[in-house]
């Protein structure tokens, strides 16, 4: 029976052995820091550091004169301008140029170029008036375009005879392309 019992030890101090063993190899690897959950990383506060003077202002150094750069200038940022032409009956083309911060808008036809006035606070339509003809010369131009996308459009027109009135329903045209083609 000892023979017995002395076997069962010496089984019981190898598995244990290779138990103790087993641990310490795991203790001494790396292991893989769990992350924290996304309920945990919304709760969490995370404070940014900020500083009481303000960022240094970044130096621009120009060797060249503005009118040469300006040559050289690929894409223009137009914020608040919209450019849109209309084809008009009686036959006429207008090129109008929205400046929506100014509340003017530039016509542009064959007889001439103006800029008018927005005259009303309203959307639809948005009235725009020039007390001078088109040309420059003595009468008036007024401008109602309708519709939040600007499609219709109304130009009255006249000259120094202002009972003469010359009216033009105008409607949105196709956007040219690059090469001045309709698209």
């Amino acid at each position: 029976m000892n023979v017995e019992l002395l076997k069962q030890f010496r089984t019981s101090v190898v598995l244990t052995g290779l138990l103790a063993g087993v641990m310490t190899v795991s203790a001494c690897q790396k292991q893989q820091e769990t992350e924290p959950s996304l309920e945990e990383s919304i709760s969490e506060e995370q404070s940014v550091p900020m500083s009481a003077e303000p960022a240094e202002p970044n130096d621009v150094v120009m060797d060249a004169p503005a009118d040469e750069v300006a040559d050289d200038t690929v894409a223009m940022v137009n914020s608040g301008v919209t450019q849109m032409t209309y084809s008009c009956s009686p036959a006429l083309e207008v090129k109008a140029t929205y400046k929506d911060a100014d509340n003017q808008v530039v016509i542009e036809t064959a007889n001439g170029t103006a800029t008018l006035t927005k005259t009303n606070d309203a959307s639809n339509p948005e009235v725009f008036n020039l007390d001078t003809a088109i040309d420059g010369g003595v009468g008036f131009v007024q401008w109602r375009v309708a519709h939040t996308e600007r499609e219709t459009g109304i130009m009255r027109t006249a000259g120094a005879d202002a009972d003469n009135v010359s009216t033009y329903e105008c409607k949105k045209s196709a956007e040219p392309s690059a090469d001045g083609s309709a698209a």
